[in-house]
């Protein structure tokens, strides 16, 4: 699993661990079932706080990506079966649609928007 770190960046670095970990699943460099490294151990690798890590985990437990065992680790956790909730759904919405509403302002047609998420889900696969 690689992870780029970027300080500079406006996005905070504890979400940028918990997006490389949800973008390594959707990969298939992470599949259900696998551990991953340890709090102290990524927080090393990465050469961040372990408070960083720690929260970047807690938030991906939260969405039910992984799952925390105490003293066993962080488990990734099987893609829901059947309908995504809807709370998760509106959740999910709740949180593009700002994205949405600013690219509409700036003057991007539905469709350069639909192609632009197009184009990112490509990129996240690797495709």
């Amino acid at each position: 699993m690689f992870i780029q770190i970027e300080p500079q960046s406006d996005i905070p670095i504890y979400s940028q661990v918990k997006n490389g970990i949800m973008e390594g699943i959707v990969r298939g460099e992470l599949v259900p079932g696998d551990i991953l490294p340890s709090v102290r151990s990524l927080a090393g690798d990465l050469g961040v706080n372990m408070h960083t890590v720690n929260k970047s985990y807690h938030e991906l437990e939260s969405k039910g990506v992984i799952r925390i065992v105490p003293k066993s680790g962080a488990v990734i956790c099987p893609p829901s079966e059947g309908e995504i909730p809807p709370s998760r759904l509106d959740q999910i919405s709740a949180e593009l649609r700002p994205i949405v509403v600013e690219s509409m302002v700036i003057g991007m047609s539905e469709k350069e928007i639909q192609e632009l998420v197009a184009s990112i889900i490509l990129k996240v696969k690797g495709e």
